[in-house]
């Protein structure tokens, strides 16, 4: 079984409201040192009879397709 994390986040040309809204919190919370925050989602999946290499393939196209907003968004996979 192989197991994959997909992270998607905005692209860096895309205005984050609720990063630019926590990045606030925080500064106005006395974390000064915060200088940027950006939000995004977190997907874990399972994949079964899959190799690693076969994984990380269907993994890409399934963010590709279905889990990030090519046009918005960017994305990473992670496979085990």
């Amino acid at each position: 079984m192989a197991r994959a994390r997909v992270y998607v986040t905005l692209k860096k040309s895309v205005f984050d409201p609720q990063g630019k809204t926590v990045h606030d919190a925080l500064r106005t919370l006395g974390y000064e040192s915060v200088d940027d925050v950006r939000q995004g989602k977190f997907f874990e999946l399972s994949l079964e009879g899959l190799s690693a290499e076969e994984a990380r393939g269907v993994v890409d196209e399934m963010a590709r397709r279905v889990l990030s907003n090519p046009v918005i968004e960017s994305y990473r996979v992670e496979v085990e």
